[in-house]
Order: structure tokens, then C-alpha cells, then sequence
């Protein structure tokens, strides 16, 4: 079996592919790349048996086959040449050669075989997103899934597509995001859970591209096809909480405020909270946010003023500056809504304006009881 392949292209796809390895992989296997050469057509995957990921790359070949290549020696090899064509000739002994503008590398392959198959998908139903809303999507709601191995179904992001529109949901318990598309429909109610590791993956393919991206799904797996890349996963088994519930319906105080200032304030402010709690209080009264937090073990205490824009009763709720700083960040918008109505209720985080009419995003913090 030969190829001849373009370095560059062939080092930009084994990159992507490259955030499936894992560092401490139970069969030595998965440290490789499966290459399987059919037409001219050279298909390259990766794989930790819970995701696999192939790529598809133009080859000149002389004859079909299949090799595993050591993923990391190719990819440290790959980085150092410049762009020129690569000859790769899979030689008796379990030996395959490298030919560059400059020398040969000869390294150790395994049997094609050996490597795991990949899943296949049966009595799949399909959608079709575009790559722009899908990253959207993940890099709105991926930071608030959970981390409990305890409750894996709060691991990762819960997809819904209906008949009135797409809704992308995660939370921790702690903290809660749902993006709602209102333009991307499906005649039948589709639900399933997707894993934090992949959808990290998608992320970062995504980001910078616009295509239609397909999607393929049954109980326990999914796939996801775009460009010549295409990514299966195994599913989060369970069915999904009730988030509806906890989302208060019924919230009179409301308050707008520059989201920049508002970050910032309570970036600093929480500095001088306490370092177990990271409890920050918010008192609003008038048109008036004042944000502070103590520490009493060290006597550490700050405290800021905002202008801002209230309607609703005076009122004053602590919440966790981590969860508050992580929502923040991940809004867009100029100014944000924060909607109250107890101190023992959750607060409702929502841009004010966003890039899109079809958009909505809804972030929800759970208070904590403040220090009397």
C-alpha cells in the first residue's frame, strides 16, 4: 500500500482528530490512527471507543488497504515540515515509510484490524442545523453542565427538537442555561443527551464555519456529519429533569444594567469573599446596585455602586460570584436583565438585546442564603 498526501492538509485534519486521544488509554490502540485508503480517498480515525471521529482526505494511491499509525509521533513528525508531498509506503515487517523533499522517517505501524469499529447507527432519525447556530448552541450551554459522575444525565447537554423549535439546555443544579432557536423546527419531538467531550470537540471544529451540519440519532448513539469530517458518540442514558420547573415564572423585580460594569464589579468584588462560599450580596434599591462581600475569617471586606435601572421592591440576594461571573461572560449583549422575586428564588439572567430575532437565551443562578 502507497499514498501521496499534502503535508499541510493532512497535519490540519490529524489535529482535529487529535482531541479525541487520551493520555492514559486503556488499549494501545486507540494511541493510533486508523488510515484506510479506498479511491483515491484516504479516511483517517480516531477513536476512545466513547467517540470517534474520521476524516476524509484526497490521496493519490496505488491500491485500497487499511494501517495504524502511531497518532502522536505523526502528528510532532507532520508539525515540523512545510508544505510539500508526502510519500507513505507500508513496507513488510510492520514497517511504514515517510519520503519528504528531505529524507525518510521509517516508523512502526499495527494491523488495520486491531483498531475498534466504529459504532453504527441503526433505525437512526435525522435533523439538519446549521454549524453557526450548533456552535452557538454549545458555547452558550456547555459551561453550565455538571461535573458529578453521581448524576451523569447533568454531564452534559440536553438537545430538543420540536415542532415550535430547537432547545439547547445544562445546569449543574447550581446554575441553569437553555438557548432556544425559534428558526430550526422538527415534525417529531426529538430528545437526547450529548457528553461534555464531544460536544468540546464540535466546539472547536465549528467555530469560524458556516455549513449544514447533519445529524443522526437513535436511543443511544449519535453522529454528526459535516464537510469531510464526521463525529459518533455514545448518548448520556436517562431522561433529562424537569428544568421548566425551577424556572420561576412570576418575577416583578427587574433589573437592567450594563453587563461590562457589572462583570467587572463583581470580578473585583469577589476577591474579597470568602474563599469556601464565594458569596457576594446584591443590594438594589432605587436605581441603585450595590454589590459587596466579606470575609470575616480575615476581615476582608469590599464594597461597589452601580447606576442602573430597577422596577420591583428593595431588595437583597447573595449569590455565588463564580456562577454570576461564569454567566456574565458568556452574554453578548451591551446590558443585561436580571429578574427577582425572593431572595430564596432563583434570579433570571437574559441578554436585553441579541444577534438574532430566532434567538433566546435564558441563564438561571441559584441565590444563596446570605450572612445575616
Amino acid at each position: 500500500m502507497k499514498f501521496i498526501v499534502s503535508s499541510s492538509l493532512l497535519l490540519k485534519n490529524i489535529q482535529v482528530l487529535g482531541g479525541i486521544l487520551n493520555t492514559n488509554n486503556t488499549l494501545p490502540i486507540l494511541d493510533y490512527f486508523l488510515f484506510k485508503i479506498s479511491k483515491n480517498i484516504l479516511r483517517i480515525t480516531a477513536s476512545d471507543l466513547e467517540t470517534t471521529l474520521t476524516a476524509d482526505v484526497k490521496v493519490d494511491s496505488d491500491k485500497e488497504g487499511t494501517v495504524a499509525i502511531p497518532a502522536k509521533l505523526l502528528i510532532d513528525t507532520l508539525k515540523t515540515f512545510p508544505e510539500q508531498p508526502l510519500t507513505f509506503n507500508v513496507l513488510e515487517n510492520n514497517i511504514i515509510e515517510i519520503s519528504s523533499n528531505h529524507g525518510k522517517y521509517a516508523l512502526a505501524y499495527a494491523k488495520g484490524d486491531d483498531f475498534p469499529k466504529t459504532l453504527a447507527i441503526t433505525d437512526a432519525s435525522n435533523s439538519v442545523i446549521s454549524s453557526k447556530v450548533l456552535y452557538q448552541a454549545i458555547n452558550t450551554t456547555i459551561f453550565a453542565s455538571g461535573n458529578d459522575d453521581l448524576r451523569p444525565i447533568m454531564s452534559g447537554v440536553f438537545f430538543q427538537f420540536s415542532s415550535e423549535n430547537s432547545t439547547f439546555v445544562a445546569t449543574d443544579a447550581h446554575k441553569l442555561v437553555r438557548y432556544v432557536r425559534t428558526d430550526y423546527k422538527s415534525d417529531k419531538l426529538i430528545e437526547f443527551i450529548m457528553p461534555k467531550k464531544p460536544l468540546n470537540i464540535l466546539k472547536g471544529i465549528l467555530i469560524n464555519n458556516d455549513f449544514d451540519v447533519n445529524i443522526e440519532f437513535n436511543e443511544s448513539n449519535a453522529k454528526f456529519i459535516f464537510s469531510n469530517l464526521t463525529l459518533t458518540c455514545r448518548l448520556i442514558d436517562g431522561k433529562y429533569p424537569n428544568y421548566e420547573a425551577v424556572i420561576p415564572k412570576e418575577n416583578p423585580n427587574v433589573l437592567t444594567v450594563d453587563r461590562a460594569l457589572f462583570l467587572n464589579s463583581t470580578k473585583r468584588v469577589s476577591i474579597f469573599s470568602n474563599k469556601t462560599t464565594h458569596q457576594i450580596r446584591l443590594k438594589i434599591t432605587g436605581n441603585e446596585l450595590i454589590i459587596s462581600a466579606e470575609d470575616l475569617d480575615y476581615s476582608n471586606k469590599a464594597e461597589e455602586r452601580l447606576s442602573c435601572n430597577y422596577n420591583g421592591d428593595d431588595i437583597q440576594i447573595g449569590f455565588n460570584s463564580r456562577f454570576l461571573v461564569e454567566m456574565l461572560s458568556n452574554i453578548d449583549s451591551d446590558e443585561v436583565k436580571l429578574e427577582l422575586s425572593l431572595p430564596n428564588r432563583a434570579g433570571i439572567l437574559t441578554p436585553t438585546k441579541t444577534d438574532n430575532d430566532f434567538e433566546q437565551i435564558t441563564m438561571l443562578v441559584m441565590p444563596v442564603m446570605l450572612n445575616s
